[in-house]
């Protein structure tokens, strides 16, 4: 309020406008809202105003709202049935819609809340890998900081029987955008394994999402890549991969390079000694490249469309992970966004949700969510695959 009344003092001294809103760090629109404010309400100009909105889109007349109340009290029904009597109770005023009736039950305590079932990682069954491909183990190495202060998240990929090195890519970020250039790369140029090894962390899993799926784990699925994940806090579980980052940081990444290009230079240069010139004792002195050999499985697009023969109908995921069926919206979860699921009806007005050979979960006429099924990525429940 002080910095406002000296801008309008100085400015009924004859200073200009210009000069002053410099000066004080506004705009001249700001300067002159201000001015004519005070020359159309004196000194209260300078005081704040209100924030609070001049109508709530969602408030009632409390006649209605207390006829809303009245009809749950006595039948307990939800907002869709009470939106329905009070069509034929009150047919002169405009029906409210059922989100603004469950806002009231819900300010007044008559809504039941669930409690939202929270994603608790929990790991895979893990089965090891008899040939190459067979298995692929993926993670980031600890990140560390470059000469130039940038921090270098190294995400590296190998082959399970062989310890083939796949790759080893300095990113600037653990997020799934940088993560899918480098597997499509490596897709590409040795195939695609039975399954993939990883642990909880991002991109390989989401905490927020259905059984722990992201972006990346549902594309792998769609490849037809079984997922392994390893229990929280249970490195050993993917110990051969460990082992080879604890060689990777004393050879590569110590002393730091100066920025990506000279770094990644490095990674590449131990890749090469790694897989075709350092003997490794777990082989009996051979070399990984000795063993590996790339995947008969190709990586080809674009991928067939799901098949849902036993379904009702087959829907497709909006960009933002919801299930559109008429006029509902379901939420699902965006990292199905663009995906096919099969939808259906499993007992009077509950639906199943499927994606591929996995059930997700179910919804009902009430529920505008997917509440989860039984895990069927959980250590008792990992289906095989088979390659196609």
């Amino acid at each position: 309020m002080d910095e406002r009344l000296r801008f309008v003092a100085r400015l009924l001294d004859g200073e200009k406008m210009a000069g002053l809103c410099r000066e004080f760090g506004i705009s001249r629109v700001t300067g002159y809202k201000i001015f004519n404010r005070y020359r159309e309400s004196g000194l209260d100009a300078f005081r704040d105003r209100s924030r609070r909105p001049y109508r709530h889109a969602n408030k009632l007349p409390f006649q209605v709202e207390r006829t809303i109340l009245a009809i749950k009290r006595e039948f307990g029904w939800g907002a869709p049935k009470i939106r329905d009597k009070l069509i034929r109770q009150l047919p002169m005023i405009k029906p409210p819609a059922a989100s603004t009736i469950h806002a009231v039950l819900d300010r007044h305590g008559l809504v039941k809340r669930r409690k939202r079932r929270r994603y608790k990682a929990q790991g895979t069954e893990l089965t090891a890998a008899s040939n190459p491909n067979g298995l692929w183990c993926a993670d980031f190495k600890g990140e560390f900081m470059l000469g130039n202060k940038q921090y270098c998240y190294p995400l590296t990929i190998t082959d399970y029987r062989s310890r083939y090195l796949l790759a080893c890519e300095g990113l600037s970020s653990v997020r799934s955008e940088f993560a899918f250039p480098v597997f499509e790369r490596v897709f590409k140029e040795f195939g695609l394994p039975d399954a993939i090894r990883t642990d909880n962390g991002a991109p390989f899993a989401s905490g927020n999402a259905l059984f722990g799926l992201s972006t990346l784990a549902v594309w792998w699925l769609r490849l037809g890549i079984q997922l392994q994940r390893i229990k929280p806090a249970h490195p050993q579980q993917n110990g051969r991969h460990e082992r080879m980052h604890l060689t990777l940081k004393k050879e590569a990444t110590k002393p730091a390079s100066f920025n990506f290009l000279q770094q990644q230079e490095r990674f590449d240069r131990f890749i090469e000694v790694y897989n075709h010139q350092r003997p490794h004792q777990a082989l009996g002195g051979a070399y990984p490249a000795d063993l590996y050999t790339p995947s008969p499985r190709l990586y080809r697009l674009p991928l067939p469309e799901p098949d849902y023969p036993y379904h009702d109908r087959t829907v497709r995921v909006t960009h933002c992970g919801r299930i559109c069926i008429g006029k509902r919206k379901i939420n699902l979860s965006k990292v199905f966004a663009g995906q096919c699921v099969g939808i259906r009806e499993v007992d009077e007005q509950i639906w199943l949700v499927s994606f591929m050979h996995y059930d997700l979960g179910f919804f009902d006429q009430d529920e505008g969510r997917v509440e989860p099924a039984p895990n069927p990525f959980g250590p008792e429940k990992v289906l095989t695959m088979s390659p196609e």
